[in-house]
């Protein structure tokens, strides 16, 4: 019998995974990513899906700002990708929210055109929720 492998979703978040945490929930979308991405690099296990899915979404949600439709599509369709595999929550990030809370976004820019990106209601740009370890 072999001994099971600790999951990494019950781990703490790595600092620099906190302070790109601090940066999205700030609206500081395009710094979030540089953080995220030098974490997700280091970090060679699959619980780097979750650092790049929050990316995304932090990407999609830079792309709405700037008027981006396309843009912001696109990442909402890579984010999707990222975090269908991960649990509800994992390294206290409220995946199940995150993931509600981008596909609320992503309807009401599929609502829009490329004209009317600027009616884009900002209230639905939600900061990422947070959990107590193993909760949810």
């Amino acid at each position: 019998m072999t001994p099971t492998q600790p999951n990494p979703c019950d781990e703490p978040l790595p600092d620099l995974a906190e302070e790109a945490i601090r940066l999205f929930n700030a609206g500081e979308y395009h710094a979030q990513h540089d953080l995220f991405e030098e974490v997700w690099r280091e970090e060679p296990r699959q619980i780097r899906d979750l650092y790049q899915g929050v990316l995304q979404v932090g990407l999609a949600y830079y792309h709405i700002v700037e008027g981006n439709r396309r843009g912001a599509l696109k990442m909402f369709k890579r984010s999707e990708r990222w975090l269908k595999e991960l649990p509800d929550a994992c390294q206290t990030i409220d995946v199940a929210a995150l993931k509600a809370d981008a596909a609320h976004a992503k309807a009401a820019v599929l609502a829009l055109t490329d004209k009317t990106m600027g009616e884009f209601d900002k209230s639905l740009l939600q900061p990422v929720k947070r959990t107590e370890l193993g909760t949810i």
